[in-house]
């Protein structure tokens, strides 16, 4: 994949120094790193704060470095270059920001109140009752952090009305979701991100003209079979509740739902509506997300 450089080209050895990743990098030239060297232990510094005060990397250097050393897979783009993962996928190149740090805090309420691989808990659908919720958005940086935490994840595309999961990952969507469930094709249609080691995506597939058809039949039991035994960790992205009834489908299915609503847009009585009908058919609605807080509601909620 072009256009992103991969942390994981070489698996790194828990010895191998920062300096080392970065002269192999080509951030830092042997001369260069001799001299931080020398900085480094004049004033007592870690190389990587050494070779920043020195200005010969920046902070972005340093980090990425240490993500190589430590084998947390994440990417950064070349300039000039336009292909590889969507900028939206802020959890693969910007995995120090806060609004990722947002994302690991949701992860590690997931993994406290929901994913265990011993009570065969690993699948979870994202749903959402309107379109613009960003529910694609949570489900592809869910994916990406459960990968990074060193869970095997699959992240599936099951909107097969207005799919984006393989526009996010740039994937071809000839085969996947779709034509899995009309039993042409299985595991083939799951894609590793070989960029994001843990990762595969299962794209949606061509659009069909009966996607509530193909819900029903046993394909769709079977592959959660399968992914569960294949899987720690399996996030469904689905379709907006007000076009279809997919997305309770596919929720009372698998077993477990995280609901998504949109700060200002959502309707607070479409949401309680969606909540109260997934729990009524027993599905286990185990918390819920609000996306695009306004700033003046995070300082209140903060003077509180």
């Amino acid at each position: 994949m072009t256009g992103v450089v991969s942390t994981l080209g070489n698996p790194p050895r828990a010895t191998r120094t920062l300096g080392a990743i970065l002269v192999d990098g080509g951030q830092l030239t042997t001369e260069e790193a001799e001299r931080v060297l020398v900085y480094q232990r004049a004033h007592n510094l870690r190389f990587g704060e050494a070779a920043v005060r020195l200005g010969l990397i920046g902070e972005a250097e340093v980090q990425f470095a240490l993500s190589r050393q430590f084998a947390y897979a994440y990417l950064r783009k070349v300039p000039g270059e336009t292909r590889g993962l969507s900028d939206e996928i802020v959890a693969a190149y910007q995995p120090f920001s806060s609004r990722v740090e947002q994302l690991r805090a949701i992860r590690s309420q997931l993994m406290l109140r929901w994913f265990d691989r011993a009570e065969e808990r690993q699948v979870l659908t994202i749903v959402g009752a309107e379109r613009g919720e960003g529910r694609t958005y949570l489900a592809a940086n869910l994916a990406v952090v459960f990968a990074q935490l060193g869970e095997r994840t699959l992240l599936v595309d099951a909107d097969m009305r207005t799919p984006r999961q393989h526009f996010l990952f740039s994937l071809e969507n000839r085969i996947g979701f779709s034509t899995m469930l009309a039993g042409r094709l299985r595991e083939e249609a799951i894609v590793r991100i070989p960029d994001l080691a843990g990762l595969s995506v299962l794209p949606a597939g061509p659009t069909p003209p009966n996607p509530l058809e193909l819900l029903n039949r046993l394909n769709f039991e079977e592959f959660m079979i399968g992914v569960r035994g294949m899987y720690d960790v399996v996030i469904v992205d689905t379709p907006a509740m007000n076009v279809g009834e997919d997305a309770a489908m596919i929720a009372v299915k698998t077993g477990a739902a995280l609901a998504v609503a949109r700060s200002g847009a959502t309707r607070v009585s479409a949401f309680t509506d969606l909540v109260q009908g997934l729990m009524d058919a027993g599905v286990a609605v185990v918390g819920s997300v609000l996306n695009e807080v306004p700033l003046k509601q995070k300082r209140k909620k903060r003077k509180e």
